[in-house]
């Protein structure tokens, strides 16, 4: 059976003992609905609860936990057992003690996640080995996850800010003392729950850290969210290095909506200034200061860099031809596709497909 995981906003007086209780009477009845309860996490500062639930639909979720006590979920959304365990660390309650009746957990499932962007020059094939291992250890010693690693993507997960700024500030160390001039590593630093709205897993904030890679490739971009929440771990002691630049809550608005636009449509060939200017309600001079001042970019070029983001995705799945990926990424032409692309990277498409 699918495995799913929900969300449940609950109430301040609520507490782990009370979510413990809750949590006991679902696996009282989960039978009578064809569900397994596998665990669940609770987050008392936050007062939210996420449930990791085996089920045979969202339907039967809902109905248990209204039979069980009544607090139906607020969101649900269908995961991976391995991609839960790989962020959150289990998938199964911890260990009971002996002493007491209830299985409390008070373990929060918020994370910090570090996205590590490796922007070159030239395509050519990404940290070496060595690089690797060391990026590998700093996390180790900082307690991260390391989710998920590519050619030229890392994601990692922390559950202390102060461990992942740490861990990102040496990780910037031993990538400038190794590294030649044809590389840059960005890295955005962003925070939250698995679990937002009808999105999929921890999906909103790894976009968020993404998106946080293309302001600097000479300083880490955090959150403000981050910023805060690691001075409270460090006695309200400010946040200060060079190394490091926080973006503004009106700037983080401003890049959500929009990236969040661009990412419908982006395949558009006719897509311009004035289709940004009228869904943002910003005038032409607006954005164009907006988007120097966060992006340090033009727009025109915002919307080339991510086709010829994506058109890389299409080349190295090597199904399509080249015309088919030049007129799918906004291309009105696969003649003007390739000369992007040759100014871009230094060889055409044609090449990188024959040599990837």
């Amino acid at each position: 059976m699918p495995i799913y995981m929900d969300r449940h906003d609950v109430a301040e007086e609520v507490t782990a003992e009370i979510v413990a209780t809750i949590h006991k009477e679902d696996l009282r009845i989960q039978h009578q609905y064809c569900c397994k309860g596998l665990t669940y996490w609770y987050d008392d500062i936050r007062k939210t609860a996420f449930c990791l639930v085996e089920a045979p639909n969202k339907e039967a979720i809902t109905e248990m936990h209204a039979q069980a006590h009544g607090e139906v979920p607020n969101t649900i959304i269908e995961v991976d057992a391995s991609i839960v365990e790989s962020f959150l660390g289990r998938i199964e309650d911890p260990a009971k003690s002996q002493k007491i009746e209830l299985n409390i957990v008070n373990d929060p499932a918020f994370r910090i996640l570090v996205v590590l962007q490796l922007f070159e020059n030239e395509l050519t094939t990404v940290p070496d080995n060595k690089l690797f291992t060391l990026i590998k250890t700093i996390t180790e010693k900082n307690e991260g996850r390391l989710i998920k690693n590519s050619s030229n993507y890392l994601l990692i997960s922390f559950t202390s800010t102060t461990k992942a700024i740490n861990a990102t500030l040496a990780i910037k160390k031993v990538f400038s003392d190794s590294n030649s001039n044809t590389q840059q590593l960005c890295i955005g630093v962003s925070a939250g729950v698995p679990v937002t709205k009808e999105h999929g897993f921890f999906e909103e904030t790894i976009k968020t850290a993404k998106r946080l890679t293309a302001i600097s490739k000479q300083q880490i971009v955090i959150t403000s969210e981050v910023k805060e929440l690691y001075e409270s771990e460090n006695l309200n002691n400010r946040l200060e290095s060079e190394e490091i630049k926080t973006l503004s809550l009106q700037d983080e608005k401003f890049l959500k909506g929009l990236m969040n636009y661009l990412d419908t449509q982006w395949q558009n060939p006719d897509l311009g200034v004035d289709d940004f200017c009228s869904h943002l309600g910003l005038s032409t001079s607006q954005l164009y200061r907006k988007i120097k001042s966060v992006l340090h970019t033009s727009t025109n070029n915002l919307i080339l860099e991510y086709r010829m983001d994506k058109a890389l995705e299409f080349l190295r799945r090597k199904n399509k031809t080249i015309s088919e990926i030049a007129f799918e990424t906004g291309f009105n032409s696969a003649a003007y596709f390739t000369k992007c692309f040759h100014k871009k990277y230094g060889f055409s498409p044609s090449s990188f497909i024959k040599n990837a």
